[in-house]
């Protein structure tokens, strides 16, 4: 997915300094192409029961040289997109989908018309990762794209920027998906329904067992999408002392993301400092996301659920 957001980019027609907006709460790849192509990013602080881009802040961070939003599909839903195509026509931007980890979810518009995770910008990336909803054997992503000439120019540059043998129309990279990964993927993508319905049953029990607990908040599902969980991810102000308990019960679980991209070493020079998007501060010190996958079973789903409860319940946890 790095590689084809990089890609995508590539295609832009972008200058050196121009501006992208997005969220400093999500995986560095989001931002990192953006640094290698010598674009700028702008953040705008999250939604925090969503996770994803606050709407109501994008335009404030808007300038003369913003010329992309680059939403980011967090966790297996969509953002706002009918809000973000509505701010990116009032402004004449084009948006790009980080998909990474929404493969296979719906957009739903105020109409009824549903569109896939991906396809509803200029174009959309994606990840074929092991641990994503539909994972290869090895690294994989793909780029939607429903404009035939841009498809094109995608294409030649993930191939050198080749048209044809050994003729090269623009400068490339070589991000050709290996075959055997090709292979793989051609087979799971057949079943792309029925991990999605085992992500989200197991979703549906941990909300069932979970949302009663008062120190723990369980993820909010938005109307205008469906969810694909690619992670079930909880927040309580407890975090680390239940990641502590959990740990001890042979139970994994993992923080996405520990801390924001405004704060890393590698993206101080954007000039954010702490404070400035307190919404992915507080999320990056209270979310935990719990085991999800497409082979869960019953007795693992009791386990995990009936640990966590005894942790907010017993006394020796307060």
């Amino acid at each position: 997915c790095t590689d084809a957001l990089q890609i995508i980019f590539m295609t832009l027609g972008l200058d050196p300094g121009d501006e992208v907006i997005t969220t400093p709460f999500t995986f560095v790849a989001s931002v990192e192409v953006l640094s290698l192509l010598g674009l700028k990013t702008v953040f705008v602080d999250v939604e925090p029961e969503t996770f994803m881009i606050d709407i109501h802040k994008i335009e404030a961070a808007i300038t003369s040289r913003t010329r992309v939003i680059l939403p980011v599909h967090l966790f297996g839903q969509n953002a706002d997109m009918e809000a973000l195509l509505k701010i990116a026509s009032e402004h004449n931007l084009v948006i790009v989908e980080d998909a990474a980890q929404s493969l296979g979810s719906d957009y739903i518009f105020s109409d009824g018309r549903r569109k896939k995770s991906g396809t509803i910008g200029v174009a959309g990336a994606t990840s074929f990762f092991p641990s994503k909803i539909i994972g290869a054997f090895g690294d994989g992503g793909a780029v939607f794209c429903t404009n035939p000439e841009m498809s094109g120019t995608i294409r030649s540059i993930a191939n050198h920027g080749r048209t044809e043998n050994y003729r090269y129309e623009t400068t490339g990279v070589n991000s050709r998906l290996d075959s055997i990964q090709a292979a793989i993927l051609e087979v799971k993508l057949k079943y792309i329904d029925k991990y999605i319905r085992a992500r989200q049953n197991a979703a549906d029990f941990y909300d069932h067992e979970l949302c009663n607990l008062p120190q723990l908040k369980i993820p909010a599902r938005k109307k205008d999408s469906t969810h694909v969980f690619h992670q079930y991810t909880v927040r309580s102000d407890r975090r680390d002392a239940l990641k502590n308990f959990l740990a001890d019960k042979g139970i994994p679980s993992v923080i996405y993301y520990p801390m924001p991209l405004h704060l890393q070493n590698a993206y101080k020079y954007l000039g954010y400092g702490k404070g400035d998007f307190p919404v992915s501060e507080h999320l990056a010190e209270t979310v935990l996301s719990l085991p999800i996958h497409t082979e869960m079973d019953q007795g693992q789903l009791d386990f995990i659920t009936g640990s966590v409860k005894q942790f907010f319940t017993s006394k020796v946890n307060e």
